[in-house]
């Protein structure tokens, strides 16, 4: 069935679009971009108000699927994904088993489209088990559909190592995502090291431990060649390495999480809420507003998730026992609406450009545009639309999420994948 829009603001850099118009959705394509479209018996959304925008993509997700399904699963995650607004997640390779091969890349992938809310681009890892010892099978990964390489859930602690992946793996043309953690310097650390440590009295997490990896990898990326780009980078002199990488023209690009944008290790009070323990871990308001202006001058290329979640009698520990982590695919969207766009930092077209464009460019995926011809993932959201994280609860099988409680205005509204609407009046739509 067709599908018609009507009457959104539609806002798309690429196909230099800001305006008020009509887009018409046939055979799971874009047919026509314009003003008073008409297709009988095409279904009308009237999007009046609301803004319309290319699919948005998170290039950091834990979907836990195989292995930790208690957690989450792709059914559960990709439904939150949906009413954030995304049509495209990609997902993370630390589960049980590992991601290391093509036959689980093939579950993900087989998976998500028989329950998914949203596509699912999987990740595969460096190293076989995220162990870093010997080399996966990156070639296998690649022939069923795998996107990136990384070991996220720790990273690769060996230069040598580290050296060997990229050497081997950039025949197959992939960026490779670093999660930059020294664990001789990290070890058992809960909170970012100095006034948050001594606070709390937890043991702390320096800064040096993702800065080093940084550099690491930053020099190996050089010597190698390959496409490198740094997952949720939470501090100002990891923001200056990038961009000291980026001037010298080296391919090295890298993201950021809203909650280490618009949360610090402040929030952490003495309540101890494991729903802000991170990995890596909240740091100072200097590094929060570092590493968000960088986000405004293109140093960080994307805003990712890492939604990441948990059951919830294991955030319930005690906070040196709770995991990592906290989920983020509901409010992402928003908290940029709110803490970036509402303020004036940040127009729509960046938004686009670090939330749909851009995530698909490092990851090597098809662009989608609001023009004709294009696959038909498309982002709807309300701008005005005023709401409390929590307070009706969340999409997702977890609720640990650090923005609870936190008054947002911006929402997604609809989604649509493919032609296929997947969120309509902010419901999912089962299959």
């Amino acid at each position: 069935m067709a599908l018609l829009l009507k009457s959104a603001r539609i806002v798309d850099p690429a196909a230099g679009l800001d305006g008020v118009g009509d887009v018409l959705v046939e055979d799971g394509l874009i047919a026509q971009v314009g003003e008073n479209l008409e297709c009988p018996g095409a279904e009308v959304y009237d999007l009046a108000g609301k803004v319309l925008v290319p699919g948005l993509v998170d290039m950091h997700v834990h979907l836990r699927d195989p292995g930790y399904e208690y957690k989450g699963d792709i059914e559960t995650e990709t439904r939150a994904a949906a009413r954030g607004g995304f049509t495209g997640v990609c997902s993370m390779p630390n589960t049980d088993p590992v991601t290391d091969n093509g036959a689980v890349v093939e579950y993900v992938r087989s998976k998500a489209a028989s329950v998914g809310h949203c596509r699912v681009y999987p990740a595969g890892a460096m190293t076989k088990g995220l162990k870093g010892e010997a080399l996966s099978e990156m070639g296998d990964m690649v022939d069923h559909g795998c996107v990136a390489f990384t070991d996220d859930g720790r990273g690769v602690q060996s230069a040598g190592m580290m050296r060997r992946c990229m050497d081997y793996g950039k025949m197959f043309g992939k960026v490779f995502m670093s999660h930059c953690q020294d664990e001789s310097l990290v070890d058992a650390g809960q909170v970012n090291e100095g006034v948050a440590s001594t606070r709390l009295g937890l043991l702390g997490w320096p800064a040096a431990g993702e800065e080093l990896q940084i550099e690491r990898d930053i020099v190996l990326a050089e010597l190698t060649g390959v496409r490198y780009h740094v997952q949720h980078i939470s501090t100002a002199r990891g923001v200056e390495l990038v961009r000291a990488a980026k001037a010298k023209g080296l391919p090295v690009t890298a993201e950021a999480t809203p909650h280490h944008m618009f949360l610090s290790e402040d929030d952490i009070t003495s309540a101890y809420e494991t729903s802000l323990k991170m990995n890596p871990p909240l740091r100072t308001k200097a590094d929060a507003e570092a590493v968000t202006e960088a986000l405004l001058d293109g140093t960080i290329d994307v805003v990712v998730t890492d939604h990441a979640p948990h059951a919830a009698w294991e955030k319930s520990r005690e906070f040196e026992l709770a995991p990592f982590g906290m989920i983020g695919l509901e409010t992402s969207l928003a908290t940029v609406l709110t803490n970036l766009v509402a303020t004036g930092r940040m127009d729509y077209a960046t938004l686009v450009e670090r939330m749909a464009i851009a995530p698909r460019r490092i990851l090597g995926l098809e662009q989608v545009s609001i023009a004709s011809g294009s696959a038909a993932d498309i982002t709807v959201f309300d701008p005005e639309e005023s709401w409390t994280v929590g307070e009706d609860g969340y999409v997702s099988k977890a609720s640990n999420c650090g923005f609870e409680g936190q008054a947002l205005t911006g929402r997604a509204t609809h989604v649509f994948v493919g032609g296929v609407p997947t969120l309509v009046d902010g419901v999912v739509q089962e299959r």
